[in-house]
């Protein structure tokens, strides 16, 4: 009876499902901007509900009046008649966090992919991305809170740097003094030549008088860098390039100043060279050039590819200790360079002990050039906040897979703790085999000289799957997949947004999506395009279809 009764329930249940999807699928809205939110719908009936979007196929308001954009000399629009030659093309609304959780949606849709199975995320600082409570990455947690949200590296490390140039009025006020000789110099042509063939002169006068040794790749022609908070390194090299080409700028400056017609041009340049040759100035462009070669060289290895989570937290932790090591030590040679350079190019040298005024305070507030520590402390305090122990707790746990050094790392509390974090993977029961499983796992790898030598968990993973160990431990073998499956960095995809504006220009507009993503492909992947034999491609080509003259051999280029 009791079955019966079951069986009935069932039955109401899915017939008022069918007819509660039935008015959806009938009133279903296709404009993102007009449809309901994929949240308001019931959790039992989303994944219908994506379905349905999908079969409702791309929005394509036919008849509106697009709004028009000056591009060049013309004014352009989008045409509805695009529509007709591309059915894919979809109109969005907007560029809002909910609006790119329906395109989200729509793709995993059409690729019968389920967002309950996501087990990561990762994205830059965009407040429509990382946003705490209408964030893409909160809508999905809230959907699926075992997608785990991994703030960028590259991009947090951008982020200190930006920090520190703005927290600290000396330091804000020296780079922003930077913006204008780099501007200054910038502003017209016969300028930056100038600067080349002063710099060049130079070159060739040292390389006479043998300070300095000529050489395949050495001293190539460079300009002056602008520092911007959204390019990755800016700041370091816009630091490197002043000082390295210091006395070509100043003799351009002082151009600048003679050939100047009106006195606010006379002003301005006087007053930039009044600055350059401040030693506070020197002292402070030294110190940040210091302080940022060391996040600079963390920069380009987090910008790799191949970059898992264990080397990224052994690099930050190696930057913290490199920065309290210069604070402690490193004074004295910071001293001795900047004197150095100063007395090179005939700046007065202060004494270093000297009492020093802080602008904006009483009298008796007074320091000295060695309390420019602060610096470092604001550096290692930005560091801190953003690579704190809370915040890569997760990342912490997984690094506990890492081989290196014969599986130093290895803790089996932090990997049970790891498996808690995706209770959807890990049952209980799971947990209580995960236990046993570790004990042997780690006795057993550490006897394979194979293992031992690894350097990386992607590389475990492989040699598990050769040594059929994946069948005998599947529950660290699962361990291993969801370590692999959460990213670190998105520096592939900001090369791919930059590889894009390199490619399809103003004047190359209307490239197709085809040849765009081949030719993407191409840059992104030259390592692997520069690999490959031009023969085959050239004589493929020439077979095509009938050309009006022979492509020449390889071998006659």
């Amino acid at each position: 009876m009791l079955t019966l009764v079951i069986k009935k329930m069932i039955w109401v249940f899915r017939e008022k499902k069918e007819a509660v999807l039935s008015l959806i699928f009938i009133n279903i809205i296709a404009d993102p901007g007009e449809r309901s939110f994929i949240d308001e719908y019931e959790i039992n009936i989303r994944d219908e509900v994506r379905f349905a979007y999908v079969l409702k196929g791309p929005c394509q308001p036919k008849g509106n009046t697009f709004p028009k954009k000056k591009f060049g000399n013309q004014n352009r629009s989008f045409q509805d008649t695009w529509f007709c030659d591309y059915v894919w093309l979809e109109h969005v609304a907007d560029t809002s966090s909910h609006t790119l959780k329906k395109a989200i949606d729509k793709v995993f849709a059409k690729y019968g992919l389920s967002i309950s199975r996501l087990r990561g995320q990762v994205y830059d600082g965009a407040s429509n991305m990382r946003g705490e409570f209408n964030g893409l990455k909160s809508l999905i947690l809230n959907e699926n809170p075992y997608a785990r949200y991994v703030h960028c590296f590259a991009h947090q490390l951008q982020l200190a740097v930006v920090a520190v140039a703005k927290i600290l009025p000396i330091v804000e006020n020296t780079f922003s003094y930077l913006s204008i000789i780099v501007n200054t110099i910038g502003a017209s042509c016969k300028r930056k030549d100038a600067l080349r063939q002063s710099q060049h002169d130079r070159i060739v006068a040292r390389i006479e008088s043998g300070e300095i040794s000529s050489g395949r790749g050495l001293h190539q022609e460079t300009s002056l860098a602008r520092p911007g908070d959204t390019r990755w390194g800016s700041h370091y090299y816009t630091v490197l390039r002043i000082l390295s080409m210091w006395p070509s700028v100043m003799e351009v400056i002082r151009n600048v100043l003679d050939d100047a017609t009106d006195s606010k041009q006379k002003g301005a340049a006087f007053g930039l060279l009044e600055r350059m040759e401040n030693f506070e100035f020197l002292f402070t462009l030294h110190l940040m050039k210091k302080i940022l070669s060391v996040t600079n060289g963390l920069s380009h290895v987090l910008q790799e590819k191949k970059q898992n989570i264990a080397n990224a937290l052994d690099m930050v932790n190696a930057v913290k200790v490199k920065y309290q090591s210069f604070r402690e030590d490193g004074w004295d040679d910071l001293f001795d360079e900047v004197r150095s350079f100063c007395v090179k190019n005939s700046i007065d040298v202060p004494n270093l002990e000297d009492s020093l005024r802080i602008r904006g305070r009483p009298k008796h507030e007074i320091q000295t050039y060695s309390h420019r520590y602060r610096v470092i402390d604001v550096t290692v305090q930005e560091m801190n906040s953003r690579f704190s122990e809370g915040n890569i707790e997760l990342l912490s746990c997984i690094s506990c897979l890492d081989p290196r050094q014969s599986f130093f790392r290895f803790n089996a509390l932090k990997l049970r703790r790891l498996a808690k974090f995706y209770p959807e993977d890990f049952s209980t029961f799971d947990l209580t085999m995960l236990s046993d499983q570790l004990d042997i796992y780690i006795n057993d790898v550490r006897q394979i000289t194979d293992l031992v030598e690894l350097v990386e968990i992607g590389q475990l993973a492989k040699k598990l799957v050769e040594t059929e160990k994946h069948i005998i431990y599947p529950l660290v073998y699962r361990l291993i997949e969801l370590a692999l499956v959460l990213p670190v960095a998105t520096a592939s995809v900001e090369r791919a947004f930059s590889a894009m504006n390199n490619i399809k220009t103003d004047l190359r507009n209307k490239m197709g999506n085809e040849f765009l993503s081949d030719c993407m492909s191409c840059l992104i992947e030259k390592q692997i395009f520069v690999k490959i034999d031009n023969e085959p491609i050239l004589q493929r080509f020439q077979a095509m279809q009938t050309r009006r003259i022979q492509l020449p051999r390889n071998d006659r280029l």
